[in-house]
């Protein structure tokens, strides 16, 4: 059963000032207050568990980002995405798929429990659901690997349970819900040329198409980190060279290729920022570690999203085009004052 809380989000992570502010308008302002209601229930679930508020946003989220479209709409009542099926909500043998009987559903060994205190175990109820999870997630502890265990034993996946374990430590460092923001690549102002190169062909290593957009530019410049998101991965790959992958809240890997080192401050696991230095482009891959110099310096830059069984890249030509201009506008808008 829910009780109240005094309880606050942790403190925000000090933001640095290449981080660019998300512009409020209306659809933002709808967005600010759902995201205020939903950590308000995380906090209340937090304080009758005891399991840290980010660790439900995290599940939240990461339902969120592999729901299938139009399931928000159809959910547009509920603050959270998280959706529990009949079988392990009710109990695989409950003949009653829709039971809301705590005492049945129990018989049935259902995860199902009653959270808002009305008697009635609800799988469409945001608090019966967080507080059923939050009764199977402590059955195995309350630090942070028992949680990475509690969540594979939920969805049987390692996937699942990595991408879950990121989000819940984005969430704690910056202590807040909305992480939205983005950065250009390369510093403004820099010499650099892109265009559209998606679907193009690849030949090295094999027929292939080209999975993202090149950005040329001088050996040596600057790589920054367009997102909030952790560091996945870093290291040479036998095509895209000195290499490093960035996770963020949305459930998209940014990849950046080619590059010519990485900065001494970023390593695998790191939490990053939008506009933080990564690296420095280069002309890195196509061979054994350290080959350099089989095509012009640049940036290879690609995004994939995970959907939970998949994961497929997508053109970030516009995208990139976007922050572009975003990145210009406030800049302009800053020396205007």
């Amino acid at each position: 059963m829910l009780c109240s809380t005094g309880g606050v989000p942790a403190a925000e992570a000090a933001q640095s000032s290449a981080a660019p502010k998300p512009q409020v308008s209306p659809p933002a302002d709808a967005a600010k207050a759902a995201a205020a209601s939903r950590m308000q229930l995380y906090q209340q679930i937090s304080a009758t568990t005891g399991i840290p508020w980010f660790r439900f946003a995290a599940i939240d989220q990461y339902e969120r980002t592999i729901a299938k479209k139009g399931a928000a709409a159809e959910e547009n009542s509920r603050l959270t995405a998280i959706a529990v099926p009949p079988p392990i909500w009710s109990g695989p043998l409950n003949p009653n798929q829709q039971d809301t009987s705590p005492a049945t559903i129990g018989f049935f060994g259902g995860l199902g429990l009653d959270g808002s205190g009305d008697g009635i175990a609800d799988s469409s109820n945001d608090a019966d659901v967080l507080y059923s999870l939050a009764r199977h997630l402590l059955k195995y502890g309350i630090n942070a690997n028992d949680f990475s265990i509690g969540v594979w034993e939920y969805y049987h996946s390692g996937r699942a349970s990595q991408r879950i374990t990121q989000f819940a430590k984005l969430y704690e460092h910056f202590g807040r819900l909305d992480l939205s923001g983005n950065a250009f690549p390369l510093p403004l102002g820099t010499m650099y040329s892109y265009r559209s190169t998606w679907g193009t062909g690849r030949s090295w290593g094999g027929a292939r198409i080209h999975e993202g957009t090149d950005l040329f530019a001088p050996h040596g410049l600057t790589v920054r980190s367009t997102c909030y998101g952790l560091v996945e991965t870093k290291g040479w790959n036998r095509y895209g060279g000195w290499r490093i992958g960035i996770r963020d809240i949305d459930n998209r890997y940014h990849y950046y290729a080619h590059l010519t080192g990485y900065d001494k401050s970023v390593s695998r696991g790191d939490v990053v920022i939008p506009g933080q230095t990564i690296g420095w482009v280069g002309s890195s891959g196509y061979g054994n570690p350290g080959t350099q110099g089989k095509f012009p310096p640049h940036l290879h830059y690609g995004i994939y999203k995970d959907r939970g069984m998949t994961e497929w890249a997508f053109d970030p030509y516009p995208s990139l085009k976007q922050w572009e201009k975003q990145e210009y506008r406030a800049l302009k808008n800053k020396r205007s004052k």
